[in-house]
């Protein structure tokens, strides 16, 4: 599904400078029908109380299941955008690192639909979400 030989370097490079770099979202691997990733659980990413926000989540979501698209589009020349996103938030994590696999539900001509699992590192399912991209 996706290209061959992908530099992650080069991915997390791309998006340094923008909320992906921010948040400190980085791209840890890609296989044959999924992209994982991992956001850390700090001061850049949780509310007041200390509690990953939901928003990081949706944020760290987006992020990979956009990427997905795009490295799936980008040798056809074509741009991706998110147009719709769900989240159930499960469980609460205060510090440390979240990691997120999306897998992708529909990859069509114009509609992609990835499911991201969020996780601790016990794979405690921290959120789930459900995003859709439209391709330009």
């Amino acid at each position: 599904m996706f290209p061959q030989n992908i530099d992650l370097n080069k991915i997390n490079q791309f998006s340094k400078n923008c909320m992906v770099g921010h948040l400190g979202i980085e791209i840890i691997k890609i296989g044959k029908n999924y992209i994982k990733g991992r956001m850390p659980v700090d001061k850049r990413t949780t509310q007041p109380f200390g509690l990953l926000h939901g928003g990081a989540s949706v944020a760290f979501s987006e992020t990979l299941g956009s990427f997905g698209s795009g490295l799936i589009c980008d040798k056809n020349g074509k741009k991706v955008v998110g147009i719709e996103i769900n989240a159930n938030h499960l469980k609460s994590i205060t510090k440390g690192y979240v990691y997120g696999k999306a897998t992708p539900v529909h990859i069509g001509r114009r509609i992609h639909v990835w499911e991201t699992r969020i996780s601790d590192k016990k794979d405690n399912i921290i959120s789930i979400s459900r995003l859709t991209v439209a391709v330009l």
